[in-house]
């Protein structure tokens, strides 16, 4: 393996210029730099990483905090590791690498962060499950460690954030609904206090007040969001006497539960009850197909890389129109779950 200054002898450059190059910096011209990086692939140049982290004081990692465990594992599977890949692709152009931070469910993720900040192996962190108040900002925000959320919050610090448009999906789904002549439209939310649950239930009730019809807190379902939260939503529902006509599923994993729930009990969706979720890689694989919405999970990793890099000084310039506050887009993708009409 070969040193910078043997990379730099070879090129007949000054170890300075080969640095910035191999760093990015933007004092360095193109065809300069792709000299370097030729060389360096060329000779087997590996960077020390821990004299490079011990002189410039940081450590080129950027964690990513999710919560694990048997309650969440389902949810984690199916939507984080696209996301991963989005996240990486950016930082990989840095030579930064991302460690994915795996905070139990059994932990309590104060708790967690605080251990992970006191050992100062993170150059930046990017946080999910964001909380309605989320102490874990202003921890933050106070020891000037640059982070991003995927995810709102009413606890504010000015940090960027990412989140997906679950009132779009609230105001879309119901209105298809009452389109179709369901007027008792039940909502699912996560079981804990995540914040995406208040934004789902409240735009659902909006929507439903638009139309002049309210909605019944009798039928906004808790889940743990992996099947069997999705399967105990369909025991639920098939108790109550006066069942829903339709249903809006949050999460991604629970509709694949709630299908099961449905099967057993000689219901089908689209003919006995019109269902509207999000789709993952296994929800394809449901008859009748699923209506729900669906995104690009590895452009939203790019986007919540690009945010976090634009509020770091070393990487900002690189990323001077990143959109530091975004509500993500979904698109409906239109199946055979919620395809029957009630008659007016």
């Amino acid at each position: 393996m070969t040193g910078i200054r043997r990379l730099a002898q070879h090129l007949d450059i000054s170890i300075g210029t080969v640095s910035r190059a191999l760093n990015g910096r933007p004092d360095v011209n193109e065809e300069t730099r792709r000299k370097v990086l030729e060389a360096a692939a060329e000779l087997g140049y590996v960077p020390n990483q821990s004299g490079r982290s011990l002189r410039q004081g940081t450590t080129n990692i950027i964690g990513f905090m999710m919560q694990t465990g048997t309650e969440i594992t389902g949810q984690g599977d199916t939507f984080f590791m696209s996301v991963f890949d989005g996240v990486q692709t950016v930082f990989a152009r840095h030579r930064l690498d991302l460690v994915a931070l795996l905070c139990s469910s059994e932990e309590d993720p104060d708790d967690y962060l605080r251990r992970v900040v006191a050992r100062g192996f993170a150059d930046g962190l990017i946080l999910s499950a964001t909380q309605r108040h989320d102490p874990r900002f202003e921890f933050l925000a106070k020891r000037k460690i640059p982070f991003v959320t995927l995810g709102r919050s009413l606890t504010d610090v000015g940090q960027p954030w990412l989140d997906l448009d679950f009132e779009g999906m609230a105001q879309t789904s119901i209105d298809r609904l009452v389109a179709k002549g369901h007027r008792r439209i039940a909502v699912t939310r996560p079981h804990d206090d995540i914040n995406l649950g208040h934004l789902f239930v409240d735009q659902s009730a909006r929507a439903l007040a638009a139309h002049g019809l309210t909605l019944d807190p009798d039928l906004v379902f808790s889940s743990k969001p992996n099947e069997a939260g999705g399967y105990h939503v369909a025991q639920q529902l098939l108790a109550m006497k006066d069942r829903p006509t339709a249903i809006l599923l949050v999460n991604e994993t629970i509709a694949i539960g709630f299908y099961r729930g449905m099967s057993e009990a000689g219901l089908k969706p689209g003919r006995d009850i019109a269902i509207i979720g999000r789709q993952s890689p296994q929800s394809h694989f449901l008859s009748p197909s699923l209506t729900g919405f669906t995104l690009s999970r590895r452009d939203l990793g790019i986007a919540l890389a690009e945010a976090l890099l634009a509020t770091m000084p070393a990487f900002n310039h690189f990323y001077p129109d990143a959109e530091l506050r975004k509500v993500w887009p979904e698109d409906l993708v239109e199946g055979e779950s919620d395809a029957f009409s009630l008659p007016a």
